[in-house]
């Protein structure tokens, strides 16, 4: 008990929080209060300031936010500003380079049981998250990075350098990727009676797989790079028999396949190998007869729900944005959703989406990032302006 009591102890981040999100905040409190913990403790009091950091008031209504985002939020905005075209000397995009510079972690994690050799250097989710850095947030960073100029250009390759390394570094014996840890597969831990969520572990997964591979291509590695060979060999392994992905993180097999499809493009695979053909088949294949793509969250559970549901903003932009990547002549597919898209952008200039396309734990909980519906759709007309003009020179 007392060892327990050390390890939460030394796990509290700077503002008072653990873990980065609500369960951890709320429950980790509650076990210091059975431990008879006041709550004029000040590891209490901090974890009590911190947790009202999530309650976001509205007026009339009072919501408990189940994390923050502000580093996933910045780079995904960052690069839908890159992908659309804005000059990477814009003030906006130097202003959010130079705050992610300034926000990444050079403290060991857990993550550093596994690979207590590995230098830290990534990014987390959320503003305090030390003991937690995450792949995804610090691959997207780094393409950001990587396309930005800066004022400090040493401090910007120094991070870019670093970062690199560490994410390479998180590659599991399989290949592939997971969020926080690696060659943390087992299922075992979902059965126990307070793994409610079934997400105890973090295993390796296709869209993480296929965001390093992006990051890879756009710091400037290659497909033969070791990382990147053993990557892709998982992924062919992990393709379903469809021709699809499974997303880990965002809702579900649109997501998991666009992100592999825009990774294979951008380490440099052919894109006439068969897999990626079928992949690209499979997307095709999903588009609704209104021209956008949609997916429901049933589909974590239920194959038959796989690619399909109602349109979305972020859902569509996934599928331009895999078909892009997966081939070069702009097909009719891609023509219809961007349609879709344009057709549906409202007055102030973004786009309304009511659907839940983030994945915080499959079959359980889902989550709507609200700027989901402002950068993907932003990415993806960027990209289609863009290879319209590759076309045209």
């Amino acid at each position: 008990m007392r060892y327990a009591e050390d390890w939460v102890l030394e796990h509290q981040d700077a503002n008072g929080s653990w873990g980065g999100i609500e369960p951890c905040y709320l429950l980790t409190a509650m076990a210091l209060k059975g431990l008879g913990y006041r709550k004029d403790h000040p590891v209490m009091k901090k974890a009590l300031e911190a947790s009202r950091e999530l309650i976001w008031d509205q007026g009339d209504t009072v919501l408990y936010m189940p994390c923050v985002s502000p580093n996933w939020d910045t780079a995904l905005a960052a690069k839908a500003l890159i992908d659309s075209g804005l000059e990477t000397e814009n003030p906006a995009l130097k202003n959010a380079a130079k705050w992610l510079i300034d926000h990444q972690i050079f403290k060991r994690g857990d993550w550093s049981v596994k690979r207590p050799n590995l230098e830290p250097a990534g990014w987390a989710f959320e503003f305090y998250n030390d003991w937690y850095p995450d792949v995804d947030d610090s691959a997207v960073i780094l393409m950001v990075l990587a396309a930005t100029e800066v004022s400090d250009r040493a401090a910007r390759d120094r991070a870019l350098a670093a970062g690199a390394n560490w994410v390479m570094g998180m590659q599991s014996r399989d290949g592939g990727f997971a969020a926080f840890d690696v060659d943390n597969n087992s299922h075992w831990l979902n059965q126990a009676p307070f793994a409610d969520v079934e997400a105890v572990t973090d295993p390796t997964c296709p869209d993480l797989t296929g965001r390093v591979l992006e990051m890879m291509g756009e710091v400037g590695y290659r497909a033969d790079h070791p990382v990147a060979a053993r990557a892709i060999e998982w992924l062919k392994r992990e393709q379903e028999p469809d021709g699809s992905w499974w997303g880990r993180w965002g809702v579900n097999y649109i997501y998991g396949t666009f992100s592999v499809l825009a990774g294979l493009r951008a380490i440099g695979v052919d894109l006439n190998e068969p897999w990626i053909k079928k992949a690209v088949a499979w997307l095709k294949q999903k588009q609704n007869t209104d021209g956008g793509w949609g997916e429901s969250c049933r589909s974590d559970a239920d194959p038959a729900w796989r690619g399909r549901g109602t349109s979305s903003a972020s859902q569509t932009a996934w599928g331009v944005i895999g078909l892009l990547a997966g081939e070069e002549a702009v097909s009719e597919h891609v023509m219809r959703g961007v349609a879709w898209l344009s057709e549906r952008q409202n007055s102030f200039g973004d786009w309304d989406e009511t659907e839940f396309t983030g994945t915080g734990f499959p079959n359980h909980f889902y989550l709507r990032y609200h700027m989901y519906r402002h950068y993907f759709p932003l990415m993806a007309l960027g990209r289609f302006r863009s290879r319209l003009n590759d076309m045209s020179n």
